[in-house]
């Protein structure tokens, strides 16, 4: 039997009308031993809805990897580096994700102590709380009264050497369950959003790019993001705003000069937009946190030049000026309320949940508060890609760039 694919259960605050083609469950599949005729179905639905949900999965580590690999057969090793993380303790990484003795492109996420898992004897898993990265917080009492943040919305890549991974796999092992909570942004809109206890949110960055106005769409089909090396370590010392969708300009960033040696032709450079290989659609897909410089091309030859954001071309350098353009540009794309509801999907985590999500096409975020007590274990498996994700095309530019 085929695999089957619904349209995934939506929150009562989504807006169906942005969530048409995003996200689907499968069932009548076994992820953990797909045929080859099975995954080329997968892999196709995996593109076109960004989020496909597999309940009651079971897969080894192991089958886990195989998976995560199918989708990018050349890929060989964990997208930040086998085990790198787990001795660098000055990256803002470290203490999040722990690679399995046995397999190290899989990582073990989570929350409290964990005992005989996989060949490790025990371990202390951190889940991410904004007051770990966030330059204000919200008060101990109202965390102890279910107020949250988003912690940090990213796309899973090193951004420095290695390329992006194509897909991730989240799989829930153990989930607690507790109240709901409520996510502030704090940010003066008064924004709030109910999410399940220790939901994984996601927005598409499909929308985010549709959402936006004619003159950012020529601003960001043209823009191209260059982050620094090591970028988990440029920011180890700054601090994020309160949407966890950006960083604070107080000028805490690490010094080029202060950072582990680099090499400049390992440095990154990616346009703004990321093209869907399946669909050809176009992606906002800029990791809000960790540009260094953005780098703006002329509006082709031929379109109109009025109204453009630098039409003649520039050159961003200025922290404080990048930031408040990532702001604006990618804000929109987590409004609750933005056009007639929210557009973020907060997936309600039940055991043995499977989600793979597209990471060229979405950015996502930790949520939530757990208490000591509570044992959240997740296996995470993304592989750096074997390939650079790809841009806009000249007839994409000349499209958004027409008037």
């Amino acid at each position: 039997m085929p695999p089957s694919f619904q349209p995934i259960p939506l929150p009562p605050s989504a807006d169906p009308a942005h969530f048409v083609d995003f996200g689907r469950e499968v069932a009548d599949v076994n992820p953990g031993n797909l045929s080859q005729e099975d995954f080329k179905q997968i892999e196709e639905a995996l593109y076109k809805y960004d989020v496909l949900l597999f309940r009651n999965a079971q897969l080894t580590p192991e089958e886990l990897y195989t998976l995560v690999k199918a989708f990018d057969p050349q890929s060989t090793h964990y997208a930040h580096g086998n085990k790198q993380l787990d001795g660098t303790k000055k990256n803002i990484l470290y203490g999040y994700v722990h690679a399995l003795p046995h397999t190290p492109q899989v990582q073990i996420i989570g929350n409290g102590i964990v005992r005989n898992h996989e060949g490790i004897d025990e371990i202390q898993l951190k889940h991410g709380r904004h007051p770990e990265f966030h330059k204000t917080r919200i008060s101990e009492e109202d965390e102890a009264n279910g107020f949250t943040r988003f912690f940090r919305w990213h796309m899973d890549a090193a951004l420095y050497r290695l390329e992006p991974p194509r897909v991730t796999a989240l799989y829930g092992l153990k989930v607690p369950k507790g109240p709901m909570q409520t996510v502030r942004y704090d940010d003066g809109s008064g924004d709030e959003l109910q999410v399940t206890l220790g939901t994984t949110a996601f927005v598409s960055g499909k929308t985010m790019f549709n959402i936006l106005p004619n003159n950012l769409k020529n601003l960001v089909v043209r823009a191209k993001a260059k982050y620094p090396p090591h970028p988990f370590q440029w920011v180890r010392d700054a601090k994020a705003v309160s949407t966890g969708l950006g960083m604070e300009s107080d000028g805490l960033e690490v010094p080029l000069d202060d950072l582990p040696a680099w090499e400049e032709k390992e440095v990154k450079i990616y346009p703004f937009v990321w093209k869907n290989p399946v669909t050809g659609e176009l992606h906002l897909m800029v990791h809000p946190c960790l540009v260094m410089e953005v780098h703006v091309d002329p509006v082709p030859l031929g379109c109109v030049k009025e109204g453009a954001l630098y039409p003649d071309g520039a050159c961003l350098k200025d922290l404080e000026d990048i930031r408040k353009l990532l702001y604006q540009i990618q804000r929109p794309g987590i409004d609750p309320k933005a056009i007639t509801n929210q557009l973020v999907y907060p997936h309600p985590w039940e055991e043995n949940d499977l989600v793979l999500f597209n990471n060229r096409g979405l950015l996502h975020s930790v949520v939530g508060v757990f208490t000591k007590d509570q044992v959240r274990l997740f296996h995470q498996c993304n592989l750096a890609g074997s390939d650079a994700p790809i841009g806009p095309s000249k007839e994409d530019i000349e499209t958004w760039c027409s008037g």
